[in-house]
């Protein structure tokens, strides 16, 4: 592998990338708007949650468990129910997410055994938000019986989000989905635009071999997508104020691996279509629609069947992500995290294996 060749790719390949300055610029832009709507849009906070009362007892402890639920933030009074029939209505029109219902006695029943029951009925259309409801919901109503039979107290307490933002959790595994989402689409169809004007014969008469073609093809995507993941890191940590408890080096560094493991998707794609339109619909395919899936930036890997959480593996956004969150929520470093790191090395070496030997077969 001669580096001149490389260097005349790369300043080839530069050369065409300044000629199209709208490319550049949506290249770059994109990332960010797609970071700021994800950033906005996704959030699994529970705030103001509409919630109706149905009050049997009337008495100064059942208010109070009421005012309870209100002054908690979570929650806000919308509806006073005066049977049952009502409560059933108002969850069917969605009026309220939540019915609080308290039995008659509730006062006396909590100062004779110190506990007395009530019913918490959540609407579970929206089955992540209505788990989290329900569980505010019951925190808030253990913690009301702990102040009346103080004999049991616990204090639980989060760590790495003790805010429980939504946004703290969704920006760090942002930045791989986005980095999946663009450098591949980007290489790809740099690659298959030649093959359909016909420029790339002038490669296979030359004296280029198909791994110095490749790695000037991913030397200056590799750099635009490097300066991508170098603006969203910025602008999650500034904007969005997600805090930053371990290395930014260390971040950078790893991201540096990561984008050019997501260019080389995107060449490997090149290497299996001739077409343009192809190339984009299968490289959205086998990029953005599992960095959503099977990534864990949104659903918890664990909670997915044994046979799907081994399909996970086959993505490299998954290690990415967990890496991301590792080093930005935790603030762990290369020795907890290197399972992740050394996956993603391996697999940015054999993706680029797989494109070297694809696009052999089709100069030979």
């Amino acid at each position: 592998m001669k580096f001149s060749r490389i260097a005349a790719i790369v300043e080839k390949e530069t050369t065409e990338i300044v000629r199209d300055p709208i490319t550049v610029v949506i290249a770059l832009l994109m990332p960010l708007l797609m970071l700021f709507l994800f950033g906005y849009a996704i959030s699994l906070d529970v705030d103001n949650v509409p919630m109706g009362v149905f009050d049997q007892d009337r008495s100064p402890d059942s208010r109070a468990l009421v005012d309870r639920f209100i002054q908690s933030g979570y929650f806000q009074l919308a509806q006073d129910f005066t049977d049952d029939r009502d409560v059933e209505k108002g969850l069917q029109r969605g009026t309220v997410k939540l019915a609080l219902v308290i039995p008659p006695k509730f006062q006396n029943t909590l100062a004779r055994d110190g506990t007395a029951p009530v019913q918490v009925l959540v609407d579970g259309t929206y089955s992540a938000t209505a788990n989290l409801v329900a569980a505010y919901a019951a925190a808030i109503v253990s913690d009301f019986h702990s102040e009346a039979s103080p004999s049991v107290h616990v204090e639980a307490r989060v760590w790495y989000n003790p805010a429980l933002r939504s946004v703290t959790f969704v920006i760090p595994g942002l930045f791989g989905v986005i980095l999946m989402a663009f450098p591949p689409l980007l290489t790809a169809l740099a690659i298959t635009r030649e093959k359909e004007s016909g420029s790339i014969q002038q490669i296979f008469a030359s004296p280029l071999t198909p791994a110095e073609y490749l790695t000037g093809k991913l030397v200056p995507y590799g750099l635009i997508a490097f300066v991508q993941i170098v603006m969203v890191i910025a602008v999650g940590f500034l904007w969005f104020d997600v805090p930053l408890r371990g290395s930014i080096g260390l971040l950078l560094l790893v991201g540096l691996v990561y984008v050019f493991c997501t260019v080389g998707i995107g060449l490997l794609v090149s290497t299996v279509t001739n077409s343009q339109l192809v190339a984009m619909l299968l490289a959205l395919i086998v990029t953005l629609m599992p960095s959503f899936l099977f990534s864990g930036f949104l659903f918890p890997i664990f909670t997915m069947p044994y046979v799907l959480q081994l399909y996970t593996r086959l993505f490299p956004v998954q290690y990415f992500v967990d890496f991301s969150r590792g080093v930005v929520l935790k603030g762990a470093g290369l020795p907890e995290l290197w399972p992740s790191v050394l996956l993603l090395f391996a697999y940015t070496a054999i993706i680029f294996a797989l494109a070297v030997w694809r696009f052999r077969k089709k100069v030979v």
